[in-house]
């Protein structure tokens, strides 16, 4: 795809762990081929998803949808991210691009573009993010001709990109949505993930949660999950790996996990094996993480998470995907706006498909139709991301 950094054709691998690391991605997708947790989305007559669908999800933690994403929808996205990926920053901080524009994000005060020195780990082992990443993946040695930097992941990206905001309307993901949070679900964040082909670095093991912890009220369910809509596809070598059953642990003590490995390499995890337009639900307090993308195959991953209501209303928190902010009704009606212009962009597009009916702002949806005032009004909207 354009947009994308002039790449040298050395493999690149782990060194003395490389053949661990080929064994280890085998045994990973022996097992994660053999679980039950992967399929079309099935909904019934009254839009509801499939029992087996959701018990499968609760009882791993994640659940593949196949072949969500047709051809049409899929080269939209394609062409945003490839512009998208021509306007990155030159280096961490920077305001230009390569061929001297503004940079993407250059103008927004909400965290946007994540640049990272090409296969390291940046959060493994530091107090970042809350501490929640608390041992360091293997960082292997990058070719000599690789850029100081690369753009790994993009925040906000609803105001840079219509496809998304238009994926973040699709029926079918929001019906799931509503499955599992209450038909009241409200958003979190949004993200685009770029593993660039013997660059994109790593990120170490972690659970997303960080306020709910030691409520009396924790169950698998109230820190949220994430849609990763696979651009590309995904496999062991380039994509995310998840500990199933993880989720129902309560918070896991990752450091005594990795200790007993004696490695980077969690034995209990599974990677997440999908074809281009695979959209994998998957919950936020199961324990997940990736490597360094060794691989000569690029990784697109578009999130778009979601929240119990009652997980996030009337809560003070933030620090990590938003300002530290009270989630009180008038905040969370507010970024719930994007919900209804993701499915008015969506219905302007998708003119075949029957658009999903969002209740809590179902009686106002004339109030939100996609045009160049309510993109204008999108600007920095991810500093109301609902973190927790």
């Amino acid at each position: 795809m354009s947009g994308l950094p002039d790449l040298d054709t050395t493999p690149v691998d782990y060194g003395e762990a490389e053949q661990q690391m080929v064994a280890y991605r085998e045994k990973g997708t022996e097992r994660a081929l053999a679980m039950d947790n992967r399929g079309p989305v099935i909904l019934d007559g009254d839009g509801m998803l499939d029992s087996r669908i959701l018990a499968a999800y609760w009882k791993y933690g994640f659940y593949v949808f196949t072949n969500v994403l047709q051809a049409d929808e899929r080269a939209d996205l394609e062409r945003d991210v490839a512009a998208l990926l021509d306007n990155a920053p030159l280096t961490r901080g920077g305001t230009v691009d390569r061929h001297g524009r503004p940079a993407l994000g250059a103008n927004c005060k909400g965290r946007n573009v994540s640049m990272v020195k090409p296969l390291t780990d940046i959060y493994g082992g530091t107090a970042k993010n809350h501490g929640r990443h608390p041992t360091a993946m293997i960082e292997p040695r990058a070719a000599g001709d690789a850029p100081d930097y690369v753009m790994q992941l993009l925040l906000g990206p609803l105001q840079h990109s219509e496809a998304h905001l238009r994926l973040y309307g699709h029926p079918q993901m929001l019906a799931v949505a509503a499955a599992v949070n209450g038909p009241d679900f409200v958003p979190f964040n949004e993200a685009i993930w770029v593993k660039l082909p013997r660059l994109g670095g790593s990120v170490s093991w972690h659970q997303d949660g960080w306020t709910h912890w030691d409520k009396p009220e924790l169950d698998a369910g109230t820190h949220g999950f994430n849609f990763m809509a696979q651009l590309y596809g995904c496999d062991a070598s380039n994509g995310l790996w998840v500990v199933p059953g993880s989720h129902n642990q309560g918070k896991v003590d990752i450091k005594a996990m990795a200790t007993k490995a004696g490695s980077d390499r969690l034995p209990q995890a599974v990677p997440l094996i999908c074809d281009p337009g695979d959209v994998v639900i998957c919950n936020r307090q199961a324990v997940h993480g990736s490597f360094a993308n060794t691989s000569d195959a690029i990784r697109v991953t578009l999130n778009f998470g979601f929240h119990r209501r009652r997980s996030v209303l009337n809560v003070r928190s933030g620090g990590v995907h938003n300002p530290v902010s009270l989630y009180d009704e008038a905040y969370i009606h507010h970024r719930s706006r994007v919900i209804a212009y993701g499915i008015n962009a969506r219905q302007q597009r998708f003119t075949h498909e029957t658009p999903y009916r969002y209740m809590p702002l179902a009686d106002r949806m004339h109030e939100y139709a996609w045009n160049d005032s309510a993109k204008a009004s999108l600007h920095d909207y991810n500093l109301q991301d609902m973190g927790i």
